[in-house]
């Protein structure tokens, strides 16, 4: 998928930040002055040049919710798993086009920090460990995820922040991280955490909390307040991420992500 769909992509979309500082050297005749150290000029008594150079290389960052909620989906797969598919897309994509990789996996605590790496194996650990992690936590903190991303990551990068985002409070951080890095916020969702069959009287569990209770789906009282607290948390993500100038991408489970996530890449490139 990722060489028939997204390489290309994400190539066109995510490219180098411009031009850095190597180093100095003499001037010489047709050398841009406005590019000239005076320094190191007035040092050794001639003038010197600033030599730069393009930086093509990125860091690439996965920040991968492991929360209770992350284990529930009601077609052919969890949210977790889609988050590990979605985070093998990313991590080698970012691999053809020569970017580092880095993952933290998190729930009401950091659970696991990857740093950035570039190697033809990185992309396979990573992956692995989204599958295969055994999680301490069960609630969701998304500023305690981006406020450890914002002490371990300094230089600027892309983020993919991979949630169902059942959790508020993250305004702040999420604002901060977003002006200093490029923040990509992939929304997880699952058709009946919006509608629920009509089967009356069901015993349900929330994979966070623990707690359980019998909810009626049969009662249009419930449907309305399902779809109303849907609304309201909809509604509170896309006002969040419009202020940050934030990008979002939204993928249901059981659903093909290769639309979204094209349609993503060419609203991008269009910008």
């Amino acid at each position: 998928m990722v060489n028939d769909f997204f390489s290309g992509e994400y190539h066109s979309v995510f490219k180098g930040r411009g031009m850095t500082f190597s180093e100095v050297r003499e001037y010489s005749p047709g050398d841009d002055v406005r590019n000239i150290d005076w320094n190191v000029s007035a040092r050794f008594g001639h003038p010197f040049v600033k030599v730069f150079e393009e930086e093509r290389e990125l860091t690439v960052m996965l920040l991968v919710d492991m929360s209770g909620s992350q284990e529930f989906g009601t077609r052919t797969q969890t949210k977790q798993e889609l988050a590990a598919e979605l985070s093998a897309i990313f991590a080698f994509s970012a691999l053809k086009n020569n970017d580092k990789t880095g993952l933290i996996l998190f729930t009401d605590k950091v659970e696991k920090f990857i740093p950035p790496k570039k190697s033809r194996s990185h992309p396979l650990r990573i992956i692995r460990e989204v599958i295969n992690s055994a999680p301490v936590g069960k609630k969701t903190d998304i500023k305690v995820a981006l406020e450890y991303l914002n002490n371990m990551i300094s230089k600027r990068a892309i983020i993919f922040l991979i949630s169902d985002f059942q959790d508020k409070g993250y305004d702040k951080i999420l604002k901060t991280v977003a002006k200093k890095h490029d923040l990509i916020a992939v929304v997880l969702e699952d058709e009946r955490e919006i509608v629920l069959p009509k089967i009356g009287l069901i015993s349900v569990k929330d994979p966070e909390t623990g707690e359980t209770g019998l909810i009626n789906t049969s009662s249009p009282k419930f449907t309305r307040y399902m779809h109303s607290k849907w609304a309201e948390e909809r509604n509170y993500r896309e006002n969040l991420f419009r202020s940050a100038k934030a990008d979002r991408i939204e993928i249901k489970t059981g659903e093909s992500y290769i639309k979204p996530l094209i349609s993503f890449f060419k609203l991008r490139g269009r910008r």
